[in-house]
């Protein structure tokens, strides 16, 4: 089929290869220039060199609403779109446009986890798995007919770094999966429970700011999920910025108010965690290795040289 791909970053670098290993011709490459956005820079491998470096014509957009990419796709006649880490909304009359419509690949398990940073906001809240499904675009966003979909469990210790390794090589067997099964003329699949659905906005400085009140099982997933080369989880100590790089659920339960600078623990320092913690029923979140606001990087039991005081969500 003759494809046009829409993609930016890796995720959409990984879709081009795919694509270009396969027996489908890739006739136009529509991305978007480069972005300073924080989690933009982080698995940023370029679209359009990939494109330039094997002779396909590539348009630079933000949006693609201006009459010169219409031209421009018309005239590549495509047989299909493939999307993916296409980070604003395609109207329906390019959607529409190719014979076979547009097929957009998301890295989670529709229809959960619609909309941006899946893997993060999956695994701060605990889901036993993640993926990359396939589907049609259609009106509503990441909301079309699921054509291939597939799952990567998550281990007790990955980092949102592991799961995006772990989905990113779903990307060609997803992609190409699903168009040699539209190329074979289906045209019927498997329609999203809208009752199911999920939608998450893209991540901010906010989301990665830690509330001591949140339980400790929880607190250690969103250090996971802020894992390095991401912007880290951080909390505030005696005014201060300081980032959690590492940190566990403690051994012990430790009952006080949250945010207390508690107990040396093995490696680590146990914090008070939990808006129920004064009970004493809660464990705790063991810090291990924090960096500083002047950029240093310590093991925890450097930095606490006494217990006592408190981390705060606020300086």
């Amino acid at each position: 089929m003759r494809v046009v791909m829409f993609g930016y970053q890796t995720w959409g670098h990984r879709t081009l290869q795919a694509l270009l290993d396969s027996e489908h011709d890739v006739v136009l490459v529509v991305t978007h220039p480069k972005s300073e956005h924080a989690y933009e820079k982080i698995w940023s491998d370029s679209v359009a060199d990939l494109a330039e470096d094997n002779g396909i014509p590539v348009l630079l957009r933000n949006r693609p609403d201006d009459d010169e990419l219409f031209e421009a796709l018309k005239s590549a006649d495509p047989d299909i779109i493939v999307a993916n880490n296409w980070r604003t909304w395609i109207p329906p009359h390019l959607f529409n446009l190719p014979r076979r419509g547009t097929l957009n690949i998301h890295d989670s398990l529709l229809p959960k986890y619609a909309g941006f940073s899946p893997l993060i906001w999956a695994l701060i809240n605990g889901e036993p798995e993640v993926g990359v499904t396939a589907h049609m675009m259609n009106d509503e966003l990441d909301a079309g007919d699921i054509v291939r979909q597939e799952a990567v469990p998550v281990g007790p210790t990955d980092t949102a770094t592991d799961l995006f390794h772990k989905t990113v090589d779903l990307i060609a067997p997803v992609t190409i999966g699903a168009l040699d099964l539209i190329a074979s003329g289906k045209t019927e699949f498997t329609k999203q429970d809208r009752s199911q659905a999920s939608f998450f906005h893209k991540r901010s400085d906010e989301d990665s700011r830690i509330d001591w009140n949140w339980p400790a099982e929880d607190l250690e997933r969103l250090v996971r999920a802020q894992s390095e080369p991401y912007p880290s989880a951080y909390t505030f100590h005696k005014g201060k910025r300081l980032e959690i790089l590492a940190a566990v659920v403690s051994e012990g339960r430790y009952g006080g108010t949250p945010g207390r600078i508690f107990y040396r623990e093995g490696e680590g320092v146990a914090i008070v965690a939990g808006a129920d913690a004064r009970s004493g029923r809660n464990h705790g979140l063991a810090i291990t290795r924090v960096r500083t606001e002047d950029g240093r990087e310590l093991a925890a039991t450097e930095y606490f040289t006494a217990m006592g005081g408190y981390l705060t969500s606020r300086p």
